[in-house]
């Protein structure tokens, strides 16, 4: 009797069990219908592999729904477009991005809402109307789309090294580093005259430092010498500049209104020069006559040889 108790004991646990899983997934069902839903179209410009039917839908990494629909965009074939639905009271504005994340390791995709400021106005994710939101590219999703052309570039760069590293260049390289070697060594062999020539660069480079201060102080010294005694003097040569400019237009307009005056004065002084001539004879005479006078003057006044004019 008591080995059927048991199994009458476990049958009956087990119906238990069976029935209570069907009554939990029931009320799991009925809250997932009950529930309010948001509906929103999420517009890629991107293949989007890994995304399928049911794959949640985050916030910010919190899972606020799932992926309903996935279909091609009726205008262009190369856009799809994802049919998502959000828990009602999430809100979803118009400046939230949604980009596709990593589910898992194995490729799987989800669709991921990120930002959004309480600023920006609550799209109303209508069934019948769903709003679109234009998807970013994401890093990992350019990673992926761009795989195909990564790995031919890898394979370019493989065969590349694979050229470089042929026998005729390896004998090359090798060669190359030879010299490197026999350079250095010859480098280490005058390091002395190395550095006996880095000290004369060194001396060199504090001569010039010193000879730019130099030049420096008598750049300064000039400069000052320019401000304090050349630019009065060039100040002053301007003002008189400036004083004699009126005075020659004067003398200009002068010339100009007497032109014909001075053009007759200069005939009366051609006119002029021979009795300016006699009278500097009469003047010579009268010289002469003074010193006779002087020397005899009896002899001059009773009457003596006729006084004679001297040319000198």
């Amino acid at each position: 009797m008591e080995p059927k108790a048991h199994h009458v004991i476990i049958g009956l646990f087990t119906l238990v069990a069976v029935a209570a899983a069907l009554v939990f997934a029931l009320w799991l069902g009925k809250s997932s219908n009950d529930r309010e839903w948001a509906y929103y179209q999420i517009g890629f410009d991107h293949p989007v592999g890994g995304l399928s039917r049911g794959n949640p839908v985050l916030y910010s990494g919190v899972p606020v729904g799932d992926v309903l629909e996935l279909s091609l965009a009726p205008d262009n074939p190369a856009h799809v477009q994802a049919l998502v639905r959000v828990d009602k009271d999430i809100p979803v504005r118009e400046n939230t991005r949604a980009e596709l994340v990593l589910a898992n390791i194995t490729g799987s995709m989800s669709i991921q809402f990120t930002g959004g400021t309480t600023d920006s106005p609550v799209l109303q994710g209508d069934r019948d109307d769903p709003p679109l939101i234009t998807a970013n590219r994401s890093a990992f999703s350019n990673l992926l789309n761009n795989g195909e052309a990564m790995l031919s570039s890898a394979e370019q760069l493989l065969a590349s090294m694979g050229h470089l590293l042929a026998s005729e260049n390896i004998d090359n390289v090798t060669a190359i580093l030879d010299n490197t070697r026999q350079a250095t060594e010859a480098l280490l062999a005058n390091r002395d005259e190395l550095l006996a020539l880095m000290e004369q660069f060194d001396t060199a480079a504090i001569r010039a430092e010193e000879a730019a201060i130099k030049v420096s102080e008598t750049s300064d010294l000039a400069s000052v010498v320019l401000v304090d005694e050349i630019s009065p003097v060039l100040a002053a040569m301007s003002q008189a500049l400036t004083t004699i400019q009126p005075t020659l237009g004067r003398l200009d307009k002068l010339t100009e209104d007497n032109e014909n005056a001075l053009d007759i004065g200069l005939q009366g002084l051609g006119e002029i020069t021979p009795v300016l001539r006699e009278m500097r004879n009469t003047l010579r005479t009268l010289n002469s006559f003074t010193r006779r006078l002087e020397e005899d003057p009896m002899g001059t006044l009773r009457g003596g040889p006729t006084i004679q004019e001297v040319e000198q």
